[in-house]
């Protein structure tokens, strides 16, 4: 059976850590493959080709930077069927949906490639007699980035181009339970004309994570993952003097106001809810029906829910299965806690009869109506196609649930008010925000993030602020003109 070894220094690795991990196809069942888990040494080796490879890409012209990042783009828009294919057979979404997660990715890679004009520093002439002032931006040095199961190329794609493209080198560690996108993305860079050691991935559990955020010579740490582990990797790294961006969990909702268009917002609700089998962090899990419309909004959602058609990614269903057996067993159970604590079950997942070839790890798109905020299925991250519907009486009390709620990362509204719409934007604790929108993400030259649980750290990925956190400031004050002879003083230096 093949094994996927770590990319370290332009090149696979030979065998060399025994402890071994399955990769599932989630549509059959069946393991298909084996990754290596790297022990500390391996992710030792991977940060030594880092360090060593940053002074020279640290010096490499922007031009030249810029030149390569324009050939990854190009070969990745020419082979993003490769990829989707690799994302489906590891992660089961369906092949449409992989391919989306490409292009959203690829919108960071073309963001970067802008690189020399979002470095620019700024310049003072004579700011003080004779005296100049200018500042820089420069790289921070080997970055790790700790990606999710969910989205195996595109979040690892809000960090790395534009990483790399500030002059700094990365090591990307992805899941175990879907590691060849990291390996194909590593062979593009190499074939675009990216130096050895620039980009390396190594592949592995905690000890591969503890390794990198502990390691002195790793400088920046880009997480996403579940709220514990975010707040983990900040502490640990944080206390180890790294800078860190942990963006953490969700629970997203999304608000329909009596005067939205019902059809709109059920439409919505369904591909926001149940898109990628409901495992993405900007999910809605969460629908905030203000009455008296939530009767008909319910049938609606119903009525398109039925006729989802789950199964294997590559044979044309609208949604895929569960990454794992054992996350398809949690979510049931969740299932089963939320008809035990009363909601009601208007469509159950456990019934579904996928199109597929196997056992693989498949529930079906589940609907709970009247859902009292004191439910499992409403507290907790279920991260599955579970959509849960809460009914309110008024747009105040809908926005003070939202807002009492722990996490942060998206939320939306569906209304025809431009009024109720604003205040929404202005008064909601959440860090994205869709009108009309289900799944808010932002284009790339924005920053993706959360508030509250949802994220730890300052700065946000991708956009202006993916910038400064993979770029330190540097101020230069200098004076060529007749040196001062004006002899000693220990005060001060004023400006004059």
């Amino acid at each position: 059976m093949q094994t996927t070894q770590h990319w370290i220094n332009g090149t696979f690795t030979k065998p060399a850590d025994s402890r071994l991990a399955d990769v599932t196809n989630p549509a059959t069942g069946k393991v298909t493959s084996q990754v290596a888990l790297a022990s500390a040494e391996t992710v030792n080796d991977a940060v030594a080709a880092a360090t060593a490879a940053f002074p020279l890409w640290r010096d490499t012209s922007l031009a030249r930077r810029v030149q390569i990042l324009f050939t990854f783009r190009e070969l990745l828009n020419a082979r993003k069927p490769e990829l989707a294919a690799i994302i489906t057979a590891e992660h089961g979404k369906v092949l449409d949906d992989a391919l989306g997660e490409i292009s959203r990715g690829q919108e960071v890679v073309e963001f970067a490639c802008g690189i020399p004009h979002l470095l620019k520093g700024g310049y003072t002439e004579n700011a003080s007699t004779n005296v100049d002032v200018h500042s820089l931006r420069q790289p921070v040095g080997p970055a790790a980035i700790i990606s999710p199961f969910n989205f195996p190329a595109m979040v690892p794609m809000w960090f790395f181009p534009v990483a790399i493209a500030a002059g700094n080198t990365v090591v990307v560690k992805p899941s175990e339970k879907d590691p060849t996108a990291a390996n194909w993305m590593a062979e593009l860079w190499k074939e675009a004309g990216l130096p050895d050691g620039v980009f390396n991935v190594v592949h592995g559990d905690k000890e591969a994570v503890d390794t990198l955020l502990h390691h002195p010579d790793i400088k920046s740490v880009s997480f996403v993952g579940s709220t514990p582990i975010a707040q983990y990797v900040y502490r640990e790294a944080t206390a180890a003097g790294k800078r860190v961006q942990a963006l953490g969990g969700a629970k997203n909702h999304m608000i329909v106001l009596p005067d939205a268009d019902l059809d709109l917002a059920a439409d919505a609700a369904v591909n926001a809810g149940f898109g990628s089998a409901g495992e993405r962090c900007m999910a809605i899990s969460a629908l905030v029906a203000v009455e008296p419309i939530a009767d008909e909004l319910v049938a609606k959602i119903a009525e398109r829910t039925r006729t989802l058609r789950v199964g294997d990614g590559l044979r044309g269903a609208d949604m895929g299965p569960l990454v794992t057996a054992a996350h398809r067993d949690r979510v049931a159970g969740y299932i089963e806690a939320g008809a035990a604590a009363g909601a009601g079950v208007v469509v159950d997942g456990r019934d579904v009869a996928p199109d597929a070839e196997g056992e693989g790890f498949f529930l079906g798109p589940t609907l709970f109506d009247r859902v009292t905020p004191d439910m499992s299925i409403y507290t907790d991250e279920i991260f599955g196609p579970v959509l849960s519907v809460i009914r309110v009486e008024s747009y105040d009390e809908a926005l003070a649930l939202i807002n009492a709620n722990p996490y942060g990362n998206g939320t939306a509204i569906f209304t025809n008010d431009g009024g109720a719409a604003r205040r929404f934007e202005n008064e909601v604790e959440v860090g994205m925000v869709g009108i009309n929108v289900p799944i808010p993400v932002p284009m790339a030259y924005y920053s993706f993030g959360g508030w509250k649980n949802s994220l730890f750290g300052d700065s946000h990925a991708h956009g202006t602020e993916g910038v400064h956190f993979f770029t330190r400031g540097k101020v230069v004050t200098t004076r060529w003109l007749d040196p001062s002879h004006g002899g000693l003083n220990l005060g001060f230096p004023q400006n004059a």
